[in-house]
């Protein structure tokens, strides 16, 4: 494994829409999305019984928050790291360490690749964006 992956990092306002943990709750949000030609670039879920968040990174962050609330669903923003680099193992855990040494935790991530991608794309959420990407820097 190469040990420094080469990481592109950027901030990114994520949407965590809140939905009835019901058959047709998220096709409907992605339906509105793509009517107003917004594009999700990621997107993560996880449902309790009632509910259902539904975390996703979106082209217009600020478009889609309007949308949305016009149509009476619950959406908050946090900001977000997304992160592109090499689709290999142990990149991962290498971001881990990094962030684990300067005391940042990681709320959450999630990541994507396709099969035999080159790279890959994780958003991650950390205790602290700004000594996040301190602690990232030069990889």
């Amino acid at each position: 494994m190469n040990p420094h992956p080469k990481l592109s990092i950027e901030t990114a306002t994520q949407l965590a829409v809140f939905l009835a943990n019901r058959p047709g709750a998220l096709a409907r949000v992605c339906e509105a999305l793509a009517k107003a030609e917004i594009n999700i670039n990621a997107l993560a879920t996880s449902d309790t019984v009632d509910h259902t968040v539904v975390r996703m990174v979106v082209s217009d962050p600020t478009k889609a928050l309007m949308l949305l609330g016009e149509a009476g669903v619950l959406a908050l923003e946090a900001e977000v790291l997304m992160i592109e680099t090499a689709n290999q193992p142990g990149v991962l855990a290498t971001i881990a360490e990094r962030l684990a040494k300067a005391d940042v935790n990681i709320e959450y991530v999630y990541l994507a690749g396709g099969r035999g991608a080159e790279r890959g794309l994780i958003v991650l959420r950390p205790s602290d964006i700004e000594k996040a990407q301190s602690a990232l820097e030069g990889l």
